[in-house]
């Protein structure tokens, strides 16, 4: 009998032994990351620098809104090349349009949806990072130098906000876009919290 309570006793404490290891093991150490930031970074004077002057952002034209912001995540909605006095760059990029009129229609859409991403923050300098660009080009059904058009809005971003410029991408050729304007670009954006 006293075999069978030492066994037990043995037992008893090597469990308490394999218990107390596991518990050390499981014990983590938090790290904290602290972002360091650029004393270089202010997009707000490059703008200024580059002659740039943002407008008010127009206003949807059907039931949805110009930017949706979830976490620190900014979803700019679709915007075409208007230009200051109110007109849109119109047409078929590869048939009513060559590709640098295409790119300059690119441009001044990234300019347009800087106007939407400056009233939705307050002030650039809040960006982390351009993420994501989708960009539509109306084009004739032979053009395939879509990615040379979007460039214009690219080029900018990076231009804008240096590396924190640029972005996943896609280029896409349209039959047609709405009042048939020639870009229709979206935007994913990074912001600080």
């Amino acid at each position: 009998m006293n075999k069978i309570y030492l066994c037990f006793a043995l037992l008893l404490v090597f469990s308490c032994k394999e218990v107390k290891e596991v518990k050390e093991v499981k014990e983590v150490k938090e790290v904290v990351v602290t972002e360091v930031i650029d004393p270089n970074y202010n997009p707000e004077a490059k703008l200024l620098e580059l002659g740039i002057e943002l407008n008010t952002p127009s206003a949807p034209v059907a039931n949805y809104v110009n930017a949706v912001r979830t976490g620190n995540l900014i979803f700019l909605s679709g915007k075409g090349p208007r230009k200051a006095d109110g007109e849109n760059i119109t047409g078929k990029v590869g048939t009513d349009l060559t590709i640098e009129q295409g790119y300059e229609a690119a441009r001044i859409t990234g300019i347009n949806q800087l106007s939407v991403l400056k009233a939705e923050l307050g002030n650039l300098n809040k960006v982390k990072r351009i993420v994501k660009v989708k960009g539509m080009v109306n084009a004739a059904t032979d053009f395939t130098d879509q990615p040379k058009v979007i460039n214009g809005y690219s080029d900018l971003m990076v231009a804008v906000f240096g590396d924190k410029g640029k972005h996943a991408r896609a280029a896409v050729g349209m039959g047609s876009l709405p009042s048939n304007i020639a870009v229709e670009i979206e935007m994913i954006v990074e912001v600080q919290d």
